[in-house]
């Protein structure tokens, strides 16, 4: 590897619009949503996030105070619990202020067959993956119309788009991630509020790594990707930085893949 190109994976970009906003992050204690706070921490941010993994939390949250960056706001939530959720955003904003930005990144891609599916996992799947997106714009939609604008971004997912056969409730979901974006950017947008969608392919996130990244994984991920290297939870992360900042004043209602190149 060149030095150049070392040293451009090594740099991040600075959006000075970033500067004391204040973003919420959904699943935000690890993999990519850690990524994602850590990142808006680094822009200066105001962030808060809720995660239902106490611990791996509680961590984030003390290294990046020791790193000076500012103790983030957090809760330990289970976004099933929809009263729960809202009331971490309300509680949250209370100490912040009004929501610039909210990140819909929370999600559980377990692996299951269509035969083992009953109606209660199907409901917890879509309580995860889906419907918990869609309640907490609902909750800092006022807040961005009192700010005159916002941004939202949806995680979405390469996984329902390659035809993965590992997790059919995922799939369901995650397909449903653009129709929420689309669904909600007219009319949001009449108060410049931006709704996106960013689509990661194959992170190497921890647990990634630990339950699912085999050497037969490893062949299909130079099988498909166009790139050789690995997408890392950070590669996602720059692109969500870039769709709340204002430098993307004018993207709304989109699909931004991050995927190296598979889809």
């Amino acid at each position: 590897m060149s030095k150049s190109i070392s040293q451009a994976r090594s740099s991040s970009a600075r959006y000075p619009s970033l500067q004391g906003r204040a973003v919420f992050v959904t699943g935000g204690g690890s993999g990519i949503g850690e990524a994602i706070v850590e990142a808006f921490a680094a822009q200066g941010a105001r962030v808060a996030f809720i995660d239902i993994a106490a611990e791996a939390s509680a961590a984030l949250a003390a290294r990046l105070e020791a790193q000076g960056r500012g103790r983030p706001w957090w809760r330990a939530c289970d976004v099933t619990d929809v009263a729960a959720l809202q009331a971490a955003i309300a509680d949250a904003a209370k100490e912040l202020g009004d929501f610039h930005a909210l990140v819909n990144n929370v999600a559980s891609d377990d692996r299951h067959t269509l035969a083992s599916i009953t109606p209660a996992y199907y409901d917890e799947r879509i309580a995860i993956n889906q419907r918990a997106a869609l309640f907490a714009m609902q909750a800092v939609a006022p807040g961005m119309q009192r700010l005159g604008g916002g941004a939202i971004v949806n995680l979405g997912s390469i996984g329902w788009q390659i035809k993965s056969a590992e997790y059919p409730c995922y799939a369901v979901s995650k397909s449903a991630v653009n129709g929420l974006t689309r669904g909600t950017a007219a009319s949001l947008g009449r108060d410049r509020i931006r709704v996106n969608t960013v689509t990661p392919g194959w992170v190497m996130t921890e647990r990634q790594k630990r339950l699912w990244v085999t050497p037969e994984g490893e062949a299909e991920i130079d099988r498909n990707q166009c790139l050789p290297d690995r997408l890392q939870p950070q590669d996602i992360a720059a692109m969500v930085l870039f769709l709340v900042s204002d430098d993307a004043k004018m993207c709304t209602a989109q699909e931004f893949v991050v995927d190296g190149g598979w889809r």
